[in-house]
């Protein structure tokens, strides 16, 4: 039971985009350089992340099937299954963080504040953007069209419909493993001015 190069290409992405930006948002939060409005956008990012889809995704909850199904017996021993659905909502955590950081950085702080859609769209762009890298590169094997997820609270369609949207080589991008991010844009970008609306700029 030995990983392919292809898994093991896997189980070093999981992980690093897990836990290496949970490391250093503890680090931060030690070190007083990081907000708290900050470390509860990251904390609500991953709560979102984790009971809109991924719990749901990991288990096959709702006429889908799990994860364990999905994948080689390898691949299931190097990410267990119990632990996949807090990964991968640590790794999505880390993913709202950078949108965060884009947009102080390239529209600035008051679009924090109130709404812009150079902000919206930059955020969109982001969030869809890696979920196509994640369902063409990462995990194509566990996504492609013979398998079913689940239906999830950021997922209404389901199963049941479930559109390719475009296909690259064997490849597939369909609307069930697109649209919890496209639901999430408007959603964490709304919770982004909630937070940040009365606090004045440094």
């Amino acid at each position: 039971m030995q990983l392919s190069d292809v898994e093991q290409h896997i189980v070093i992405v999981v992980y690093c985009s897990a836990l290496i930006p949970l490391a250093l948002i503890i680090a931060l939060s030690f070190a007083k350089k990081i907000s708290k409005h900050d470390l509860g956008l990251y904390i609500a990012g991953f709560l979102i992340c984790a009971l809109g889809w991924e719990i749901w995704f990991t288990y096959g909850l709702v006429d889908g099937q799990a994860v364990e199904a999905r994948r080689s017996a390898a691949l299931n021993a190097a990410i267990p299954q119990n632990i996949n659905w807090l990964l991968n909502s640590l790794a999505d955590a880390a993913i709202c963080m950078i949108g965060l950081i884009v947009i102080k950085r390239l529209i600035g702080y008051k679009a924090l504040q109130q709404w812009s859609w150079p902000a919206f769209v930059l955020l969109s762009v982001w969030f869809i953007g890696q979920n196509l890298y994640v369902e063409l590169m990462v995990y194509h094997g566990q996504l492609h069209v013979d398998t079913q997820l689940s239906w999830a609270p950021l997922v209404p369609t389901g199963p049941w419909f479930n559109p390719v949207l475009f296909s690259i080589a064997d490849r597939t991008a369909t609307l069930q493993g697109q649209v919890s991010w496209l639901i999430m844009t408007p959603l964490f970008y709304g919770l982004i001015l909630k937070t940040y609306r009365n606090i004045p700029a440094k």
